[in-house]
C-alpha cells in the first residue's frame, strides 16, 4: 500500500480550459487551502462550514472586489487528493482568473506543477497508479469506447486482476523463501507442481492482457486504414463519402493524387485514420511515381487496407493479378468493387470467389453502411463493445506484462532444470517487481515524474 504523504504546502491552479467562457474553476489543495481562501473571501466563515458545501460570496483584493463566485469546500480525507480541497468557481473571463491566481499566491499558496493534484491523491492512497492513468485517458477520451476503457480502469478494474495476480505469487515466493530457513531440514512448503499450474495460468492470463494491447491502442489512436487501388478506382472519392466532405480532390485524369491524404472518422465508437494513396501503376511522372513509391509504404505501415477497383472494368482475372503483383501484407483487407450501380448483375456475379468483398457506389454513398460494419468487423470492435474484457491500453503496462510474461518462463525453465530454492525465490521476486510497477507498489522518482508531467494544470 502506497504510504499517505500529506504534503504541506498548498497548490494552486486553474483547472478549467483557459480562455473565455461562461465560468472557470480554480483549484486549491492542501492544508492553507481554506484559510487562504477565506483570507480574501467575503461571506460565511469557510473554516466552520461543513465538507462538500457551496458557499456564494465575493473575493477581494483589500477592499476591491473582484469577482462574485461560488467556493465549493472538500475536507481531507473526503477529497480528490485526501488534502482539504476548495474550489472557486467565478466568471470566465482571463483577466478575472489570472487577478483570483496573483491574490491566491500571495496569500501563499504555489502554482501546481503538471499533474500535481492527481499525483498528490496518488500519492496519499486516493488509488494507485493505474488509476491514475487512466484519470488522463478518461480526460482524453473522445468515444463512447475510450470512455468505457478509462472509465473501467479508473474504477480499478484493471488493477484488481494485477493485485490478484500478485497475490498468488506473492504466497509461493514466502513459500518458497520460508523453505531457506530450514534447509538443512530438507523440507518442501511450496508444491513445485502447484506453483507450474499457477505460472501455466498466470500466463494465459498475462497473455490475453497482452494481446489486448492491440485492441487498446486502436481505441486510444485509431486504425490506419490504406485505401489503395488503381488510378481512378474511386478512391479519393469513397474517402469524401466516408468524411462527409470534399477532402480529397476528384477528377476524371488518372494520376489526380499524387500525395498521401489522411483524415480520421468515427465509426461504431472506433478511430479510423483513413489513408487516401496514390493510384498504383507503372508510370513516367517522376511526381506520381513518387506518391506511387509512398502507397507502397503506408501498405506497409497499415493496420488494415481497402483495395479499390472498379467493377465494371476490371475482370476477376485482372483483380486477382493486381492482388498478386500488390504482395499485400499481412494485414486485414477488404476488397471494395466500386461502382455497383454502373454494373450488369453479370459483373458482379463474377466476383463471387472472392473472400472479404464489399459492393458500393462511392460517388452515391452506397452501401457505405455495410463497408463500416465490415471495418468494425475487422477490428473486432464488438469485443469491445459487449465484452467484460480488460483492454490494456498504455505502453507502460504492456512493456511490464511483457517482462513478467518472460520472467515467467525463466521461473517455469527453472522448475524444469531443478533450480534451488532461493533462485526460484529470486525469479518471483522480479515478477512481482514487474507486476508492482503498473499498480505503483513499486515506483521511483523518475516514473512519476515521467507520468504525471504528462497530465494538464490543474489536474
Amino acid at each position: 500500500m502506497i504510504p499517505s504523504i500529506l504534503s504541506k504546502d498548498t497548490i494552486v491552479a486553474l483547472s478549467t480550459a483557459a480562455g473565455h467562457g461562461a465560468i472557470a474553476v480554480i483549484r486549491l489543495s492542501g492544508p492553507e487551502a481554506i484559510s487562504i481562501v477565506q483570507s480574501v473571501f467575503k461571506g460565511k466563515n469557510l473554516q466552520k462550514q461543513a465538507s462538500h458545501t457551496l458557499h456564494f460570496g465575493t473575493i477581494r483584493d483589500a477592499e476591491k472586489i473582484l469577482d462574485e463566485v461560488v467556493v465549493t469546500l472538500f475536507k481531507g480525507p473526503n477529497s480528490y487528493t485526501k488534502e482539504d480541497v476548495v474550489e472557486v468557481s467565478c466568471h470566465g473571463s482571463p483577466y478575472i482568473t489570472e487577478q483570483l491566481l496573483k491574490l491566491f499566491l500571495r496569500q501563499g499558496a504555489r502554482l501546481a506543477e503538471a499533474g500535481e493534484f492527481t499525483k498528490r491523491a496518488f500519492l496519499n492512497g486516493q488509488f494507485d497508479l493505474a488509476q491514475a492513468e487512466a484519470v488522463a485517458d478518461l480526460i482524453a477520451s473522445d468515444s463512447a469506447l475510450t470512455h468505457q476503457v478509462a472509465m473501467k480502469q479508473m474504477r480499478g478494474g484493471f488493477s484488481q486482476e494485477i493485485k490478484a495476480l500478485r497475490a498468488q505469487l506473492i504466497h509461493f515466493a514466502s513459500m518458497i523463501e520460508l523453505e531457506l530457513d530450514f534447509s538443512e531440514e530438507d523440507v518442501e512448503f511450496a508444491d513445485r507442481s502447484a506453483l507450474r499450474r499457477l505460472i501455466s495460468s498466470l500466463q494465459r492470463l498475462i497473455t490475453d492482457l497482452l494481446q489486448s494491447f492491440e485492441m487498446g491502442n486502436v481505441l486510444k489512436n485509431g486504425v490506419p486504414t490504406v485505401i489503395a487501388g488503381k488510378p481512378n478506382a474511386g478512391k479519393s472519392t469513397l474517402l469524401n463519402a466516408l468524411l462527409n466532405e470534399e477532402k480529397a480532390i476528384v477528377s476524371e485524369i488518372p494520376g489526380t493524387t499524387r500525395d498521401v491524404i489522411e483524415d480520421e472518422a468515427m465509426i461504431g465508437g472506433i478511430r479510423f485514420r483513413f489513408i487516401d494513396t496514390a493510384g498504383l501503376r507503372e508510370t513516367l511522372d517522376t511526381v506520381e511515381a513518387i506518391g506511387v513509391a509512398r502507397t507502397k509504404e503506408q501498405l506497409q505501415k497499415a493496420a488494415l487496407v481497402l483495395y479499390l477497383f472498379d467493377v465494371t472494368s476490371t475482370t476477376p482475372a485482372q483483380l486477382q493479378e493486381e492482388l498478386d503483383a500488390l504482395n499485400l501484407p499481412a494485414v486485414p483487407y477488404l476488397l471494395l468493387g466500386n461502382k455497383k450501380d454502373l454494373a450488369t448483375p453479370e459483373q458482379l456475379g463474377s466476383f463471387g470467389s472472392f473472400e472479404n468483398l464489399v459492393y458500393l457506389s462511392a460517388g452515391k454513398k452506397e452501401g457505405l453502411e455495410d463497408l463500416k460494419k465490415e471495418l468494425l468487423e475487422q477490428v473486432n470492435a464488438n469485443e469491445a463493445i459487449t465484452g467484460d474484457r480488460t483492454i490494456v491500453t498504455n505502453l507502460r503496462h504492456y512493456q511490464s506484462l511483457q517482462q513478467t510474461s518472460d520472467t515467467l518462463i525463466e521461473v517455469l525453465q527453472g522448475l524444469d532444470s531443478g533450480l534451488t530454492g532461493d533462485w526460484l525465490a529470486a525469479d518471483i521476486r522480479r515478477c512481482l517487481y514487474y507486476l508492482g510497477q503498473i499498480t505503483g507498489e513499486i515506483t521511483t522518482d523518475d516514473l512519476l515524474d515521467n507520468i504525471f508531467t504528462k497530465f494538464c494544470i490543474g489536474k
